[in-house]
C-alpha cells in the first residue's frame, strides 16, 4: 500500500504534467495559426533550410503545412489531375529553380516565352494559377515534401472538398482576415488552462485531505464536521476570486470578438451572393471554354468590367436551352425591358481607383490571378481579400512588363544601373498613395 503522503506526493504531480501538456500542445500549435498580415490564403511555415536530398523532417512538415493550405485545392501530390496537374515527380520534370520561378509568378514566366511554362498553361485550358508570395526556403521545402510524397508507395493526395463556390487555396467565409486576434487568443488559452488546473487542484487537495482524516482513527468534532461537508457550488459562484476568473475571461472573449469584427469590416473574402438567374461559370467558362471577353466586353479596354446585357446572353439562349425556367427569365426581362438585377461579387470602396484594363490589357494580368480559378465555380464567390495589403503584396512581387514598350526603356535602364533587382510594379510607382487614392 502506498502510504498517504506519499500518494499526495504524486497526486500534486499531476497539476504540472497537465500544464506541460496543455501549453505543448498550444504552442505547437501557434505558428500554424499566426498568419502573416497582408498575404491572403498564405499559411506561412518556418524558414526552410533547403529542400534536397538531405531535407530534414522539419523542412518536410513545413512544406507539408504549406502545400495543405495552398496547394491542395487546385493539386494532389500523386498523379492525379484536380484542377492543375498532378505534381508527383514534378523534381524530376522540372528543375528547381524553374520550379521556384512558377510558384512565384506564373504569369510572368508565361508572358517570358518558356515553352514549358506556355505548354503547361495551354495544357490545362489557360487557367491562370495565383501568384504566391513564398521565400525561396518555403518553395524548397514544398518541393521537399512532394519529393518524399513522390517516393512514398501511398503517395496520393485527395482534394479537399469544400461548399459550393469554394476556391483555390480558400476555406470559403473562414479567416478572411487572417488571425488578427492570436495573441488575444493565446491570452484566452492561458487564462482558461490556469482556471482548470487551479480547480483539479483543489480537487485533489480535497481529496488527499479526506483520504488521510478517513485513516485516522481518533477524530476530533471538527474533522468529522470536515469529512463528512460536501461540496456547496452556491458557496463557490460567491467566491469573489471565481468571479473576478469568470468575468476576465469573459471580457478577454468579448474583446477578441469585437476585434475580429472591426478589422474585418469591409472584407468580403468567400462572399456568394445567390443571383437572380443560375448562372454556372463552370458551365459557360469551364466546360464549354467560353472567353471571358465574350459575355464581358470591356474587361480589356475599360476601367470596369461590365456585366453582361440581356441581348448577349440571346446570342445563344434564342436558339439553345429555350424552355428552361432560368432562361425564361432573360425572355421576361427584354419583354418587360427590365434589367437583370445581378447581385454585385467584387466591389471596391469609393476612396480606392481600381482600372480593370490597366491590369489586364497593360499588365497582362489573367482573370485567375484575382477572381481565382473562376471556371470551376457554380456560384461565383469573391476569392481575394482585395485588401489594400494584398494589392501592395502584389505589385511588390509583380515583374512588370516592358517588353514593346518604349515608354518604358529610359526608367528599365535607370533601374538596371541602380542594381535594385528586377523591374517591378513597384519600381514604377505601385506602391505609391496617388495611384489609388487620389
Amino acid at each position: 500500500m502506498i502510504s498517504c503522503k506519499k500518494r499526495a506526493k504524486y497526486t500534486f504531480l499531476l497539476p504540472f504534467l497537465f500544464i506541460f501538456f496543455v501549453f505543448s500542445s498550444a504552442f505547437a500549435q501557434a505558428p500554424q495559426e499566426m498568419g502573416v498580415e497582408g498575404k491572403a490564403g498564405v499559411t506561412p511555415a518556418a524558414p526552410a533550410a533547403g529542400a534536397g536530398d538531405g531535407a530534414d523532417a522539419g523542412v518536410i512538415d513545413n512544406g507539408m503545412t504549406l502545400f495543405k493550405n495552398n496547394c491542395t485545392q487546385c493539386h494532389s501530390v500523386g498523379a492525379d489531375v484536380v484542377v492543375g496537374p498532378g505534381l508527383q515527380d514534378v523534381h524530376k520534370r522540372r528543375s528547381e529553380a524553374w520550379l521556384l520561378k512558377w510558384i512565384k509568378n506564373s504569369s510572368a514566366l508565361i508572358q517570358s516565352g518558356d515553352k514549358d511554362a506556355v505548354a503547361v498553361f495551354n495544357q490545362y485550358a489557360k487557367q491562370q494559377m495565383p501568384s504566391f508570395a513564398f521565400s525561396d526556403d518555403e518553395l524548397k521545402s514544398i518541393i521537399a515534401y512532394i519529393k518524399k510524397e513522390s517516393e512514398s508507395p501511398t503517395a496520393a493526395a485527395a482534394p479537399s472538398a469544400g461548399p459550393e463556390g469554394a476556391t483555390a487555396g480558400e476555406k470559403v467565409g473562414e479567416n478572411a482576415i487572417g488571425n488578427v486576434g492570436g495573441t488575444v487568443d493565446l491570452l484566452l488559452i492561458v487564462l482558461v488552462v490556469v482556471l482548470i488546473v487551479l480547480v483539479i487542484t483543489l480537487l485533489i487537495i480535497a481529496s488527499v485531505l479526506k483520504n488521510y482524516l478517513k485513516g485516522k482513527g481518533d477524530l476530533t468534532g471538527a474533522e468529522q464536521e470536515m469529512l463528512e461537508r460536501r461540496t456547496n457550488f452556491a458557496n463557490i459562484y460567491k467566491s469573489k476570486a471565481v468571479r473576478i476568473i469568470v468575468g476576465l475571461i469573459f471580457v478577454v472573449v468579448l474583446v477578441d470578438i469585437s476585434i475580429d469584427k472591426v478589422m474585418g469590416i469591409g472584407i468580403h473574402q468567400g462572399y456568394a451572393p445567390r443571383q437572380p438567374i443560375a448562372f454556372s461559370h463552370k458551365l459557360h467558362a469551364g466546360d464549354h471554354q467560353i472567353n471571358c471577353n465574350y459575355c464581358h466586353t470591356s474587361v480589356y479596354k475599360s476601367s470596369s468590367a461590365n456585366i453582361p446585357s440581356a441581348n448577349i446572353c440571346m446570342n445563344c439562349h434564342s436558339q439553345i436551352k429555350k424552355e428552361s425556367p432560368e432562361i425564361q427569365k432573360i425572355y421576361r426581362a427584354i419583354e418587360n425591358n427590365k434589367p437583370i438585377e445581378w447581385v454585385r461579387v467584387h466591389n471596391l470602396p469609393d476612396l480606392a481607383y481600381f482600372n480593370h484594363s490597366q491590369h489586364t490589357k497593360v499588365g497582362g494580368v489573367e482573370c485567375q490571378t484575382c477572381h481565382g480559378p473562376i471556371e470551376t465555380m457554380e456560384v461565383v464567390a469573391q476569392y481575394s481579400p482585395l485588401t489594400m495589403g494584398w494589392c501592395i503584396d502584389c505589385h511588390r512581387n509583380t515583374p512588370l512588363n516592358t517588353e514593346g514598350n518604349a515608354y518604358y526603356d529610359n526608367l528599365v535602364k535607370l533601374h538596371e544601373k541602380q542594381s535594385k533587382g528586377a523591374f517591378i510594379v513597384a519600381s514604377n510607382g505601385g506602391t505609391e498613395c496617388s495611384k489609388c487614392h487620389y
